[in-house]
């Protein structure tokens, strides 16, 4: 069992890192090389901007190369939730946004020839209980009559049509979700940025952060400094560096995956006919999908530990048990690959961007962010170029998460909390 990302394993890592040293002046400089930088650096580039993408350890080296390979559409919070907490409006408009998140997705992995396996699915959120179900159905007249007509309800008698498996109790349908090789396209993304001029650095993390006034910024990593007139801060849960007012308003969370051998036609079609990426309704639940090459991906919050080579062993065990749980028909399935990430969660689990104190951000997925990442980095270009109406995320307050300064000390706690709740609801 190898203790790395399939995604990263099978694909041609990017080789395009600029070996010099970090210096001179640009329009923008792009703190992190994943998605949501390299999104942001593409489109900034084809704008005409000189970017410098400031990475501390290797492109897609983060979450953006370690998660299930799922580009769904659909809010992490229910939508009835949703409209009570925001109103219909705005929770139909922070839907869409997800909605146009798969179709950037789609439109640059076509516009840029990314061969990244990149299809549409469809996604099966699978209700976990009785109740679950209940509570999809009675959304349901809100979700599909006013926000999304091509949502579905599957009953339990049908969900079998979609996973077959014992522990699910009906599903809700979202067709316009889709999958891909996050370790492909992101290389990819990362070949067309510097194609289209952006220089990508590599083992340059940011240590410090100077400004000089409005939004312009002189930029020191480890390699050397530069003067942007922009700053973009795309860093996911970053621990480290000069982020402090991030830090107190993102919860570093795991999240692991374990990754089956290659399944035959047979297996593949008995536990996953449709192929759709699928999702569980539990808070400590699953997520999984069957890979091009017919290996199940099979993850979830095994543990509420942030991922260690020793962390990913011991989740790799609790969710190859979970597999096992759920698809008893595929025996003694070999795992070929096991590995952490760790998700920049919210307290209310949406994603922030905006600008604070001359600063330019898009961070905060909780989990969601494949396709929201890289949308982002698209809007962000917008706005920072001066278009306020691109960012589908301004005005949500984000205040500071009490008694988090850096490490999720509490984490156990909220572990244990959403225990309870997945036992008695």
């Amino acid at each position: 069992m190898k203790l790395i990302p399939y995604w990263q394993d099978t694909a041609t890592p990017f080789a395009g890192a600029d070996p010099g040293p970090v210096e001179g002046s640009v329009d923008v400089a792009v703190i992190g090389g994943g998605f949501s930088g390299l999104s942001a650096a593409l489109a900034l580039a084809r704008r005409g901007a000189t970017v410098a993408v400031l990475e501390a350890g290797r492109v897609m080296a983060g979450a953006s190369g370690r998660n299930g390979g799922q580009v769904n559409n659909g809010t992490a919070l229910d939508v009835a939730d949703l409209a009570a907490r925001l109103g219909l409006d705005r929770a139909r408009r922070l839907y869409q946004a997800y909605d146009a998140a798969v179709d950037t997705v789609e439109r640059i992995a076509g516009e840029e020839q990314i061969a990244c396996d990149f299809r549409r699915s469809g996604k099966i959120k699978l209700a976990a209980k009785p109740g679950h179900y209940e509570k999809m159905a009675r959304g349901f007249d809100l979700l599909h009559g006013k926000i999304d007509p091509e949502t579905e309800l599957i009953p339990a008698a049908r969900i079998r049509e979609e996973v077959n498996s014992h522990l699910f109790h009906g599903g809700l349908l979202y067709r316009k979700s889709a999958q891909m090789h996050v370790g492909r396209f992101g290389a990819g993304l990362a070949n067309a940025a510097q194609r289209h001029g952006a220089r990508i650095y590599e083992d340059a993390p940011v240590t410090a952060l100077k400004r000089l006034g409005g939004a312009a910024h002189r930029v020191i990593t480890r390699r050397g400094a530069l003067i942007a007139k922009q700053v973009l801060v795309a860093t996911g849960p970053s621990r480290t560096g000069p982020f402090f007012f991030f830090r107190r308003r993102i919860i570093p969370v795991g999240s692991f995956i374990v990754a089956t051998e290659p399944l035959s036609q047979d297996q593949a079609d008995t536990i996953m006919p449709t192929r759709r990426t699928a999702t569980t309704t539990k808070n400590i639940g699953h997520y999984f999908r069957l890979a091009p090459d017919n290996r199940l991906i099979f993850g979830g919050r095994a543990r509420f530990a942030l991922s260690s080579p020793t962390s990913d062993r011991t989740s790799g065990r609790i969710l190859e048990a979970g597999l096992r749980d759920a698809f008893p028909q595929l025996g003694a399935v070999r795992i070929d690959y096991c590995w952490g990430g760790i998700i920049d969660l919210t307290a209310d689990r949406l994603p922030r961007a905006g600008e604070h104190e001359g600063l330019f951000y898009a961070l905060g997925y909780s989990g969601h962010g494949t396709q929201m990442s890289v949308h982002m980095g698209q809007q962000m270009a917008a706005l920072m170029a001066g278009d306020a109406a691109a960012n589908p995320l301004r005005g949500l307050a984000w205040p500071a998460i009490p008694g988090h300064f850096g490490p999720p000390w509490f984490m156990p706690f909220v572990g244990l909390y959403y225990r309870v709740q997945d036992y008695l609801h």
